[in-house]
């Protein structure tokens, strides 16, 4: 059993911690939060021994292997890179960063202390990725797809409020598309690889981030189109259309919800949903099998930092294209 720790005290850090524990594979033995009390607060509340409200404190402490970070996004870069440098293994949760060569940075310091640098997401662990693209091999050629994560925000009322959100503040490097759209973006680059060409819509608020948007990626043999949106909620979900066939997926997210359409009328369902924290238990446990097993993990680990890598660097060019700009958009030091 590893040792672990987190960044991070919102609701996705619970999930995680309540995944990875139900793995047997992780203790949590250090969280860290800004302030004292909530630090203690939180320690207290997941059983951990130990609470810090120093980064850098964590990342010199011996009861910790390996930390979770979910943290506002901005603060990705320099809380992984500090972590890394001192030998911690580091997953942090998507987006990794606003910037491709930031992730490029941070590879390259995991891969000199010898220690695993993974992104959270969730598409690339789930064992039901596989009935996914089992299931696209049987549909014929596919000419379209619709990828879609369309979520109403629970902060929206405070943002029409007057009130200004993490996840609608653009110095904090969010918006729908990055944390959103990166849930199309992964899948999409996974199957199909790099568009020739793309385009690009953002619905822009007066904060300055994005709330919605349409991205649509064009292949020599068909279109994809991505839709995402923390200002609604969509009730279509994602599709593959073949020739002949079509797979529906009820959320891209969790790749729950799978159904197969055949031409000749008849559906066939062929994964059904899961809970939140059993999802995310599945990283948790690829995270503990890429420390250990580095060997035989290597071939798996690589494609997952070379995807994260080409998700950055997309997502990047895509939201500059679209206008969308961070004040870190500036050469890196």
């Amino acid at each position: 059993m590893l040792q672990f720790g987190t960044i991070g005290s919102g609701w996705i850090c619970d999930e995680y911690i309540h995944g990875a524990k139900d793995s047997g594979l992780w203790e949590l033995t250090a969280v860290y939060s800004r302030t004292r009390e909530r630090a203690e607060e939180y320690a207290k509340k997941h059983g951990a021994a130990h609470a810090f409200t120093s980064v850098e404190e964590l990342a010199l402490s011996d009861a910790v292997d390996a930390v979770y970070i979910a943290s506002p996004n901005s603060l990705h870069f320099q809380q992984s890179k500090l972590l890394l440098e001192h030998g911690k293994h580091v997953i942090c949760e998507k987006p990794l960063c606003a910037q491709g060569e930031k992730v490029r940075q941070l590879q390259a310091i995991a891969r000199e202390h010898g220690v695993i640098f993974l992104e959270a997401i969730m598409y690339l662990h789930l064992p039901q990725r596989k009935i996914l693209e089992e299931a696209l091999t049987k549909i014929g050629a596919i000419r379209m797809a619709k990828i879609d994560f369309c979520q109403r925000s629970s902060k929206l009322d405070r943002y029409l409020a007057g009130e200004l959100p993490n996840i609608f503040n653009p110095a904090l490097e969010t918006g729908a598309f990055m944390d959103l759209g990166v849930y199309c973006v992964y899948p999409a680059l996974a199957l199909f690889g790099k568009p020739e060409s793309f385009t690009m819509e953002p619905q822009m608020l007066e904060s300055g981030a994005d709330g919605a948007g349409i991205l649509t990626m064009r292949y020599p043999d068909k279109l994809v189109t991505l839709t995402y949106s923390k200002l609604g909620e969509s009730l279509e979900n994602t599709e593959f259309q073949g020739t002949e066939g079509t797979l529906g997926v009820e959320s891209i997210s969790r790749v729950g919800g799978i159904h197969l359409w055949k031409k000749d009328g008849t559906v066939e369902e062929l994964y059904g949903d899961d809970e939140k924290y059993r999802l995310m238990g599945w990283e948790a446990k690829d995270f503990y099998r890429y420390i250990t097993e580095p060997e035989a993990t290597a071939q798996e680990y690589a494609r997952c930092t070379e995807l994260s890598l080409q998700v950055a660097e997309f997502m990047e060019e895509a939201r500059k294209k679209a206008g969308i700009v961070f004040s870190s958009d500036e050469p890196i030091a």
